[in-house]
């Protein structure tokens, strides 16, 4: 789960990390009030859960109130990513001394935190990964164990040229280490982590994705939520307790597992087609669920044919069965589907489809190169 920066920095203040005064607005009325409240000159920053949004316009400083008023409603009307801006943020212009970067993120081959740590902030992080290397510092974490105060010292005296900054580098590390284990985060991070007047460190920036196996056992987080997030088929999916991913490609899929899923992805790619989602039924899907699944892929633009790839365990083939047909009754399906079957209850779902005049086969091979050639088929 995504949060934009306000939201962030909300709760970075709750953990003690300073990040300035700002508002967060959704009109260039409450910008210019937020403006006047802060004195000249703000920067007006959209709100979106995306980057790039400097590149695309939206950070602007404004000067006066009529700068606020102008940069306000133009970044309301933008669309970053094709995501509409709903809300701006309003910060003091800080005069910047030297612009520094610090996180956190999971380094899943080490199983540890990693905490990174840069006199090159205020960049594209991932671009400086690429190009430079050698400017980000890494500490790697063992969460039973937590930051190892010796050589989290040595990495600060690398970065840092003063000990008062050391010392605010310090506390505001472990503040964003705490938030990120005690609110199962994936990502925190701040960029820039900013030197400003008197030698004072503020985060005026801030990121922070939370792990999304995490979420549930932190209901106060629910607060954060942003609908925007997610494509309404993801949100009709999500209602359903399905686990859907929108994508580009022509064969739409329902599977149960993830793990199922990837592999079926990949064996579309591998046969010359591309997936146009990735969907998981789960393991105890019922009739309805697998309706709902159908509906939600025949909504996605350009999918040309469905195929099911159903390996039961938990899974029952006949409940998938039933739904496939249940679907047929209550909506006009006009592309080709597939079907493979094989599993709990296979010989029962097989049975059922072929009175309804429908085949189940047993191999996935053969049920990727069969729906291929039928959305092929279609195209002609």
């Amino acid at each position: 789960m995504k949060i934009h920066e306000y939201q962030a920095k909300e709760l970075f203040r709750e953990y003690g990390i300073e990040t300035g005064e700002e508002y967060a607005v959704k009109t260039p009325e409450e910008a210019v009030s937020a403006a006047e409240k802060l004195g000249y000159p703000v920067v007006i920053k959209a709100q979106v859960l995306v980057g790039g949004r400097g590149k695309a316009g939206g950070v602007k400083v404004a000067a006066s109130r009529e700068e606020a008023e102008e940069h306000a409603k133009t970044i309301l009307n933008l669309s970053i990513k094709n995501l509409p801006v709903q809300k701006v943020l309003v910060a003091r212009a800080e005069k910047i001394e030297q612009e520094y970067y610090v996180g956190f993120t999971v380094d899943r081959g080490k199983k540890m935190v990693s905490l990174m740590i840069s006199a090159a902030g205020g960049v594209d992080i991932e671009e400086l990964a690429v190009s430079s290397p050698e400017k980000i510092l890494k500490l790697a974490i063992h969460p039973a164990a937590g930051i190892d105060d010796s050589s989290l010292g040595k990495i600060l005296g690398d970065i840092f040229e003063s000990e008062q900054l050391r010392r605010q580098a310090r506390e505001v590390i472990r503040s964003l280490y705490r938030l990120f284990i005690e609110k199962g985060c994936s990502l925190v991070e701040i960029n820039p982590f900013a030197k400003v007047h008197g030698d004072t460190l503020l985060a005026l920036d801030a990121k922070i994705n939370f792990d999304d196996n995490a979420v549930p056992f932190h209901p106060e987080l629910e607060r954060y939520w942003n609908r925007e997030e997610f494509s309404e088929n993801e949100i009709k999916a999500k209602k359903a307790g399905l686990h859907f991913i929108g994508l580009d490609g022509e064969i739409g899929c329902i599977v149960n597992g993830a793990g199922l899923a990837m592999a079926t992805m990949d064996i579309i790619k591998l046969y010359g087609s591309s997936p146009a989602n990735f969907l998981d039924v789960g393991g105890s899907s019922n009739p309805q669920k697998v309706l709902t699944a159908l509906k939600v892929i025949l909504s996605i633009p350009g999918v040309k044919g469905i195929l099911f790839n159903i390996f039961g365990g938990i899974t029952r083939c006949d409940d998938i069965a039933r739904g496939i047909l249940m679907a047929r009754e209550q909506i006009d399906i006009t592309i080709p589907i597939v079907i493979r079957l094989i599993g709990t209850n296979d010989k029962e779902g097989r049975e059922m489809l072929s009175e309804a005049g429908l085949s189940a086969l047993e191999t996935l091979d053969d049920a990727v190169k069969e729906i291929i050639a039928a959305a092929q088929a279609g195209d002609k």
